[in-house]
């Protein structure tokens, strides 16, 4: 099934609401017909595989709220008229196309605009670094809650100091050519959602970090970080998802997983803390911890914690993926984590553990990632009926039994 936009759509004068989005069928372009339809409200086209350039037509809807035309090819630059008369819209998603050339002006004229998604695609832009590649009229968009330009060309060089003007509750700047450290005027904002990941950002973790308390989400992944957790990381008691891996974060780790907490929220979702070099074993209370209740995902592969795995992991009730690779811990596998009955993946390789694979471990009924190849371990695998490959189980010198070649009779055995 396929099909494209006719054009006599845009003989619908009357017309508020067009949803033709999720099709994954539409092609070519959008008629400039659709200029026509100037009682137009919401219009969605996004997840269709759309091409060409946005219609200089699309001035005349100004009575549109809202404009999706995400995950599509559509390409070229966007006329900076465009925007100059949709005075209306309030959300404005253009992500995941092939859009290049500055970012439009004409956004700052968007007064009402509270969600602003322009990421994944190849803007770039002229203005004076000391303002960052981007138009200063974004500064006039006083109703902008969330800003996302992640994974565009843009090299910004450093977060424009008015973005403080915004208020905003979502800054996501992924990939785009941040470096040097992190603003402080930071501390004093109300964001909710940052994500400076995939940049070239350095420096220590600011103690200010722990005055950003609004803070539900927080990623600056594959970035320079250094130095340890700082101690005022605890007050951020309403984060949930955190992500720092690829970075050179050393020190304790379990701080992090004793931050305060204000039931129920503040209970973490995920951690992701890998490829850093944390060097303390993790606690063996940490599924005690109040903040890790309600933990989905948990990954604190490539450190060098040493120590062994502690037992209480299986308490954390709601876990479905653990990521414990390359951490230098030894000792068994303890058959408790069994109690977290909701694992999905068990990813314990590149570490020194020895002792047999417990039954209960594989036979958990959710199981379909399980790798411990690596280690040291040794004795028959248990059965299951996991659809686990025999590399999940190599350079286990002892190890035998399916996948593996069969094991050896016993020297005992009659």
């Amino acid at each position: 099934m396929s099909g494209t936009l006719s054009p006599f759509l845009g003989n619908l004068s009357f017309l508020r609401l067009l949803d033709l989005s999720d099709l994954k069928v539409l092609k070519g372009q959008v008629p400039p017909e659709f200029g026509k339809l100037s009682h137009l409200t919401y219009l969605f086209l996004d997840s269709n595989k759309l091409s060409g350039s946005m219609p200089v037509t699309f001035p005349y809807l100004v009575r549109l709220k809202r404009l999706f035309l995400n995950d599509n090819f559509l390409s070229g630059s966007v006329a900076s008229p465009i925007f100059g008369s949709l005075f209306s819209l309030s959300e404005l998603g253009l992500s995941g196309n092939k859009f290049s050339g500055s970012v439009p002006a004409s956004i700052g004229k968007l007064r009402l605009v509270s969600k602003l998604d322009l990421h994944d695609n190849s803007f770039s832009g002229s203005i004076p670094n000391t303002l960052g590649q981007l138009p200063p009229q974004l500064a006039k968009l006083k109703r902008l809650q969330s800003l996302d330009l992640s994974f565009n060309p843009l090299g910004l060089v450093t977060i424009p100091r008015w973005f403080q003007k915004l208020d905003l509750f979502g800054l996501i700047l992924a990939n785009t050519g941040i470096k040097g450290q992190l603003p402080n005027w930071l501390s004093s904002s109300f964001i909710s959602t940052l994500d400076l990941s995939s940049n070239e950002l350095s420096g220590r973790l600011p103690s200010w970090i722990g005055n950003v308390t609004n803070l539900a989400f927080l990623n600056l992944s594959s970035n320079g970080f250094y130095s340890s957790i700082p101690g005022q990381f605890k007050n951020l008691s309403l984060l949930m998802d955190l992500d720092l891996h690829s970075n050179k974060l050393s020190g304790n780790m379990n701080l992090i997983f004793s931050k305060n907490v204000q039931d129920p929220l503040g209970h973490f979702h995920s951690i992701d803390l890998s490829h850093n070099m944390f060097s303390r074993p993790i606690e063996n209370k940490v599924g005690q911890e109040p903040t890790l209740a309600s933990i989905v995902s948990f990954v604190l592969s490539h450190n060098p914690l040493g120590g062994n795995i502690p037992k209480s992991i299986g308490q954390l009730s709601e876990l479905q993926v653990l990521q414990l690779v390359g951490n230098g811990s030894s000792g068994g596998i303890p058959e408790e984590i069994a109690n977290a009955k909701g694992l999905k993946a068990i990813l314990l390789s590149k570490n020194r553990l020895s002792g047999t694979i417990p039954d209960k471990v594989l036979s958990l009924k959710d199981l379909d990632d399980f790798d411990v190849s690596g280690n040291q371990l040794s004795g028959s695998i248990p059965p299951h009926k996991a659809n686990i490959p025999v590399s999940a189980f190599l350079e286990n010198p002892d190890l035998c039994g399916p996948p593996l070649p069969p094991c050896k009779p016993s020297r005992y055995s009659f």
